[in-house]
C-alpha cells in the first residue's frame, strides 16, 4: 500500500474527497497511489490537503515513467481541471434551482440540464443536484405530516412557506459559500447522481 493511500485512509477521505480538497484530479491521485511519485504543485497540494509534510508523501515509490512525461501529464491535468471547474457557472446552476423552488421537479431538472449544457459535471454540481433531490423528497413528507397533525389551515400555510424558505436559504447559503470558499456549505456525504 502506498503512503498516500495510507495517509488518505487514516484521515477517512475517499479519493474523490481528497481530489476536491486538494484540487488534484482523481486520476492523478489514483496514479500516485499506484506508484507514480508526486512532484511540484501536486505534492504541495496533497500535503496541504492531508496536513502532512511533503517529504512524507515523496517517499512513495520510484518513478515508473520518465519525469518529463509526469510533469507534462500534471500540467495538462491541471489545465483540464481549471477549464472544467467554472465557479461562476456552478453558481448559476445552483441559483437555477431557486427559480423553480415552488415547482419541485423542475428544481432538479433545470440544474441537471444546465450541468450537461454547461459541461460542469463535477462533484460540486452533483452535490447541488443531490441536495435538491433530497429536499424534493423531504418537502412533501414534512407537508403531509403537517396536514395529518390537523393543526388548521393557518399552520399548513405557514408550514408550506417554511418549507419553501428552507430551500431558498439552502440555495443562497451554498451560493455564498461557492463565491467565498469554492465549496458548498450544505452538502451530503454521498452523491445521488
Amino acid at each position: 500500500m502506498s503512503k498516500l493511500k495510507a495517509v488518505r485512509e487514516q484521515k477517512n477521505l475517499t479519493q474523490e474527497e481528497l481530489s476536491e480538497k486538494s484540487r488534484i484530479s482523481v486520476r492523478t491521485i489514483q496514479r500516485i497511489e499506484a506508484g507514480t511519485e508526486p512532484k511540484g504543485h501536486t505534492l504541495r497540494a496533497l500535503s496541504q490537503a492531508l496536513e502532512v509534510e511533503e517529504s512524507l508523501l515523496q517517499d512513495i515509490v520510484v518513478n515508473i515513467e520518465p519525469e518529463e512525461v509526469i510533469v507534462e501529464e500534471e500540467k495538462s491535468e491541471a489545465k483540464e481541471e481549471q477549464s472544467d471547474v467554472n465557479y461562476s457557472l456552478i453558481k448559476i446552476i445552483n441559483l437555477s434551482s431557486l427559480l423553480f423552488t415552488v415547482l419541485p421537479p423542475l428544481n432538479i431538472l433545470v440544474p441537471l440540464l444546465l450541468m450537461f449544457t454547461m459541461k460542469q459535471r463535477n462533484s460540486l454540481v452533483r452535490q447541488i443536484i443531490s441536495i435538491q433531490m433530497i429536499w424534493t423528497v423531504m418537502a412533501p413528507i414534512v407537508f403531509m405530516l403537517g396536514i395529518f397533525l390537523k393543526l388548521g389551515r393557518q399552520f399548513t400555510l405557514v408550514l408550506m412557506i417554511l418549507i419553501v424558505l428552507s430551500n431558498v436559504f439552502i440555495i443562497l447559503r451554498n451560493t455564498a459559500e461557492i463565491d467565498k470558499n469554492k465549496k458548498l456549505y450544505y452538502r451530503l456525504k454521498f452523491s445521488m447522481i
